[in-house]
């Protein structure tokens, strides 16, 4: 009985060596989320086993479990899809990108943490990363509008399907106010729910909806500064710049076709724009600098 319990100790010490050189690591980009915010997370897996590790070929070899501070752990929704077999060299790294937030039930805001847990083929030891932690936090309701969502072009009548925009603040790390954006329907079905930007405590948001049901927002994100953004109804980002309050205070503007844009103010040029802003030629550029032209697919020279 002895000699087979020194045998087990030592297959287990040989086995343990291997299992250390295998590490899961979890990151997020943020620590506070709102409730139905997208969380995109990463995994990386790093290989010094000295062997090449065949992943992906099973549904589960990737898996994710969320505890709440309390140890309850929270309730899936659905696997989170991660297949997709590949080789993992030694002295390698594979990273994975998933946004876990759509297979998790967040209840209640409150404090959690992430656990992601992966299995080798032929090991009989699944590897864990260590907890990750983050905190579901509450937004306070600044304003909402329920519109109609556009039909395709040529389209007369019909019911329009009806859904809604919702601006909310809330508190981010040490103190500091974010702007969000959520887009529901009316049943309450979140549909997106967007950062926007950092918020003054005294700034009210001027929201406005074009003749597209787009939703435009202006509001005070610095001591002279002015952000503006511009959203589908399917919340994507179609617009982000930066104005400042010279002699006029920026505002939104509807003119008579049902069209918004920003009076007042002086636009600044930043890395954030969105579109991002088209580089700018130096007076002093060499003419020889351009790049060549490019005719019938072939390249030539100015």
């Amino acid at each position: 009985m002895k000699r087979i319990g020194l045998m087990l100790a030592l297959l287990l010490a040989g086995l343990a060596p291997v299992w250390g050189q295998v590490s899961v690591e979890v990151r997020l980009d943020q620590d506070q989320f709102l409730p139905g915010e997208a969380m995109p997370l990463t995994v990386r897996i790093t290989n010094r086993s000295g062997q090449t590790l065949g992943l992906g070929a099973e549904e589960d070899w990737l898996t994710f479990t969320v505890e709440a501070q309390d140890g309850q752990v929270v309730p899936k929704l659905g696997d989170t899809p991660v297949a997709g077999r590949f080789l993992l060299e030694s002295s390698k790294v594979a990273v994975k990108h998933v946004d876990v937030a759509p297979f998790f039930s967040f209840g209640q805001p409150g404090h959690y943490s992430f656990v992601a847990t992966v299995r080798i083929p032929g090991w009989d030891h699944d590897l864990t990363s260590q907890p990750k932690s983050f905190d579901i936090i509450e937004g306070a309701k600044l304003w909402e509008r329920d519109f109609g969502v556009p039909r395709a072009s040529g389209s007369t009548n019909g019911m329009p399907e009806v859904r809604r925009y919702m601006l909310q603040q809330a508190n981010y790390i040490r103190g500091q106010l974010r702007l969000y954006l959520r887009v529901m329907d009316t049943s309450g079905k979140v549909l997106r729910v967007l950062p926007i930007g950092g918020l003054l405590s005294f700034s009210r948001p001027e929201p406005q909806l074009d003749k597209l049901s787009n939703l435009h927002v202006l509001y005070q994100s610095g001591p002279h500064t002015f952000m503006y953004t511009e959203y589908t109804p399917d919340g994507e980002l179609l617009a982000r710049q930066y104005y400042e309050y010279v002699n006029a205070r920026p505002h939104l503007r509807l003119d008579e076709e049902g069209n918004i844009s920003v009076a007042g103010g002086v636009r600044r040029q930043t890395g954030n724009d969105f579109p991002p802003a088209p580089p700018t030629i130096s007076e002093n550029t060499p003419a020889t600098s351009a790049p060549p032209a490019v005719v019938d697919g072939k390249a030539k020279k100015p």
